[in-house]
């Protein structure tokens, strides 16, 4: 852990009375795992279940937290057992009939959601939080990034794995901010009080939950109804919201690349902006512009386009909780990107690999047009996984758009995560749509033999599943 990160037995939570052990049913995920590394820090005693072992379960391992893969109540660590001093907490991921989330139903065990616990803990801190469909954990973590190396500091509960830190948690004693990815699945955002918020999109997703694209939008806006007198929200300009903020909260606007004129008379330019973007040799710079004046020559550490709009949102926080020019300018610079957000594994002369989480068809399009970009002159060939069977029949057109952009599709299987199969949903029903005339549809352990031998290409492995646990194969076989 950083210097800055430090156990502290002495931070208990009033709201749960004798709690002294904490278990976690699903701490393999990327917000659970955030919060038991959280209450280890805290002095708690911390275990908990994940069905798969995972890279992730294996640091957690390493750092003191027990986990189980074994799902039988029988399997539960004896210091786990008193409903008097163990509280659960568990993903919505985790279906009614686990048998040990089932035990502790019945011997009445307190048991909260992720989203409860992570709305408590930051209540009494300001919270800097980033929300929307897409950009969300970018955002939040270049935010945090800005926040921690400054002068001011903050926590911050990220959804994923920052590079520059090795972990999705940091923590400060010195500082009250805490920099927090607002999840919209399940409602979880709306157990929040943020300070501030950032929304960065509102395309509609998790129709599962919200029914249809008006219940998802009014999701955000009573979101954004929850932040706090005295704070602001920023929103993207162009998100069609209507915010519900209370009084005093300021509203601010902020997009990526903007230049006047404007293309009417009538439309205004946001309040924070880049202008005078600059891209080549492998770097993207820009001069970033507020209400208070400009702020010239940053350089973005990770030189992808969409990275532009995405550090405009989190640089617009920053600046507005008092970090320092100086400070912003060598933050952005040193900022090293998150595990599978763009990651690029290779890049020579004859192959390039950039592997990432897109797993909505509006990020696999920036990916997708990202990559253009860098590489312009090769055959671009991209490796989806889709991500989960109702996400798939929502959006399969615009999923197939965004997939047509592509040379040559490689299609894997759907990855169900928590979701039964839909009789007529699979991969199939997109491969129909998509209008490469390169496509094919294959199985995991066919995939290494497609790709050796590849010339003047770049490839990109996109989606949300497992197809992380492919990245190093996928490397070995286009090295080869």
């Amino acid at each position: 852990m950083d210097a800055k990160q430090s156990a502290s037995t002495s931070a208990t939570l009033p709201q749960w009375g004798d709690i002294t052990d904490i278990f976690f049913l699903g701490a393999g995920g990327i917000g659970m795992s955030a919060l038991a590394r959280w209450f280890h820090l805290k002095g708690y005693r911390v275990a908990g279940y994940d069905r798969t072992p995972s890279p992730l379960t294996e640091e957690l391992e390493k750092e003191g937290i027990s986990i189980i893969s074994d799902e039988r109540a029988e399997a539960l660590p004896e210091s786990c057992t008193d409903p008097r001093h163990t509280l659960v907490v568990m993903t919505p991921a985790i279906p009614d009939t686990q048998a040990q989330l089932c035990r502790f139903r019945e011997q009445g065990f307190l048991i909260k959601k992720r989203s409860e616990v992570l709305g408590m803990i930051t209540s009494g801190m300001r919270a800097l939080c980033v929300a929307g469909t897409h950009g969300k954990t970018t955002t939040s973590t270049i935010l945090a990034h800005l926040m921690y190396q400054s002068d001011i500091s903050c926590n911050a509960f990220l959804g994923g794995i920052s590079n520059n830190y090795g972990t999705n948690l940091l923590t400060s004693e010195e500082s009250n901010y805490v920099v927090v990815e607002a999840d919209e699945f399940d409602r979880s955002f709306h157990r929040l009080t943020p300070y501030m918020s950032v929304i960065t999109s509102a395309d509609p997703d998790h129709l599962d939950i919200y029914g249809d694209a008006a219940g998802f939008r009014e999701g955000f806006e009573h979101y954004t109804s929850l932040i706090r007198p005295g704070g602001a929200l920023l929103l993207k300009q162009g998100v069609e919201l209507s915010p519900r903020l209370q009084k005093g909260v300021k509203l601010y606007t902020y997009a990526g690349p903007c230049k006047e004129p404007r293309q009417s008379a009538m439309e205004r330019l946001p309040d924070f902006y880049a202008d005078n973007v600059e891209v080549g040799n492998g770097q993207i710079g820009f001069d970033f512009v507020t209400p208070g004046g400009t702020i010239q020559n940053l350089k973005l550490g990770v030189p992808v386009y969409i990275n532009i709009e995405n550090s405009v949102a989190a640089l617009a926080v920053a600046w507005l909780n008092g970090v320092s020019p100086t400070e912003l300018r060598l933050g952005l610079a040193s900022y090293k990107g998150i595990y599978r957000r763009f990651n690029i594994h290779l890049n020579t002369e004859r192959i390039a690999y950039i592997d990432d989480y897109a797993h909505h068809p509006t990020e696999l399009r920036c990916s997708i047009e990202s990559v253009r970009r860098l590489f312009p002159n090769r055959k671009l060939t991209g490796i989806f996984q889709p991500h989960l069977y109702t996400r798939t029949r929502d959006f399969a057109d615009g999923f197939a758009d965004a997939l047509s952009l592509l040379d040559e599709v490689i299609l894997l299987p759907i990855y169900p995560a928590r979701e039964k199969p839909i009789e007529g949903v699979s991969s199939a029903m997109l491969l129909e749509r998509i209008r490469c005339s390169k496509k094919r549809i294959v199985q995991k352990d066919e995939l290494c033999g497609l790709l050796r031998g590849r010339q003047n290409e770049a490839v990109i492995s996109l989606g949300a599943g497992d197809i992380d646990r492919l990245v190093p194969a996928i490397k070995k076989a286009l090295e080869e």
